[in-house]
């Protein structure tokens, strides 16, 4: 991929600090990534797994943090969010203070260095931020492995791993994640057809750790 300032913790401060002076004017709570069909497809699968509502969640890169409060709607208690951008936990603090969902845990923590106290998760979910992990200017190759050997502290053995990306294929995904992960599912996603060939504007996948 191009580099690109997607790919800076510049760029998500200052958009989460705009998304975060929206709401407190009008309580706008910013953009979902890849819209709520997202939310529900991640949901859906939890449920159709009768994963059970106490299994440890961790959104890596939670952003406004509406998919936890989400997930908390349907059941689930044992959730934590975490972003690399102060300004986006700030952003799903509020968010979270207006849902009444108090015992969603919200920390600001860089993936790429976890804290000690990061691990020992059933569940782990990506919506966007692997992708823009892809596109930072430094090193994203390095950042890349880095990502993975994260993953593979927090996530228990057996555990569940949800990608959502907009940047790679599946076999590209299997690539990256073919150390110490293996595919249990690809998820539907919407199609789109162009100049005679179907294809999907979105990935979604399910992996487990071995």
């Amino acid at each position: 991929f191009s580099p690109s300032v997607l790919g800076t913790r510049e760029h998500w401060d200052a958009a989460y600090e705009r998304e975060l002076q929206t709401f407190q004017d009008i309580g706008d709570t910013g953009e979902i990534w890849f819209g709520e069909e997202s939310m529900v497809r991640i949901i859906r699968w939890l449920e159709k797994h009768k994963v059970p509502l106490d299994s440890s969640v961790l959104d890596i890169g939670t952003g406004n943090g509406v998919l936890l409060v989400e997930l908390a709607k349907s059941g689930y208690m044992n959730l934590t969010g975490i972003d690399y951008s102060p300004s986006a936990i700030q952003l799903s603090e509020k968010v979270r203070e207006k849902e009444g969902m108090s015992d969603i845990k919200l920390k600001v923590e860089d993936f790429l260095a976890p804290s000690a106290e990061l691990s020992g998760f059933d569940i782990c979910i990506d919506k966007g931020t692997f992708d823009a992990i892809s596109l930072d200017p430094s090193d994203a190759v390095g950042k890349r492995k880095l990502y993975v050997g994260s993953l593979c502290r927090v996530l228990k053995p057996e555990g569940f791993f949800l990608i959502t990306s907009c940047n790679w294929t599946k076999e590209e995904l299997l690539n990256e994640f073919r150390e110490g992960f293996e595919i249990l599912e690809e998820l539907p996603t919407p199609k789109f057809c162009f100049g005679g060939r179907i294809g999907n504007s979105v990935t979604a996948l399910v992996f487990q750790r071995k």
